[in-house]
């Protein structure tokens, strides 16, 4: 992957499209080189068929190669290009829904076509001929729902931090720290599905004044 990393970002996931596509490639060197034996009894540049044949796998292969979707714990990457790069990124906070599906070759085979609507402008962005498309799927999934729980967490520890700060100011600690420890309660009742989100953001008002 040529697209750098952020601070704290790691790779979850790194996916191609299917492997169908080498087929022709492979076929085509195989028959380049058959062709140069046969017309090498005739001509001695026989072997360029060959070697025709297997420059045209190579760019095909190191074009696969580079054609990959990877996850992230902040986000999902869309990379290509051999000779230029391609890259776009697609939030993991700003994806909406993940799909996808396949067809009866798909299936056998193991490719698929992946969809993930954002709330961004372009709406929809299509990954087609995807390899391992409900593994691609999951996972971005996974990692949004990972992703969620740490800013839920990060958002609990920061309002505590910031009323134990005011208490501080106002020599009132004791109260404070009542209503810091009150919201980090909330927020593990909400991360155990005890309460839901509107119950949970309810009661923080509540709390909060």
């Amino acid at each position: 992957m040529r697209t750098p990393l952020q601070k704290g970002e790691q790779i979850l996931l790194v996916t191609h499209t299917s492997w169908v596509k080498l087929i022709v490639p492979v076929l085509i060197a195989v028959a380049g080189w058959v062709a140069a034996y046969f017309i090498g009894f005739i001509d001695h540049y026989g072997w360029i068929a060959g070697v025709i044949g297997t420059l045209y796998f190579v760019i095909v292969y190191f074009t696969w190669k580079v054609n990959i979707w990877v996850v992230t714990n902040y986000r999902v990457i869309d990379e290509a290009g051999l000779l230029n790069h391609y890259a776009k990124e697609s939030p993991l906070e700003k994806i909406n829904n993940v799909s996808y599906d396949q067809s009866i070759w798909g299936r056998l085979l193991n490719f698929g076509h992946v969809e993930i609507q954002t709330a961004a402008e372009i709406g929809a962005t299509d990954y087609y001929n995807v390899h391992r498309p409900k593994t691609l799927k999951d996972t971005i999934t996974l990692a949004q729902a990972e992703y969620k729980n740490i800013q839920l967490a990060n958002q609990a520890q920061h309002m505590a931090t910031a009323m134990s700060m005011q208490a501080d100011v106002k020599y009132t600690s004791p109260g404070a720290q009542s209503v810091a420890s009150e919201l980090e309660k909330l927020h593990q009742l909400k991360q155990q599905g005890i309460i839901s989100e509107e119950e949970y953001n309810r009661a923080k008002n509540k709390l909060l004044g």
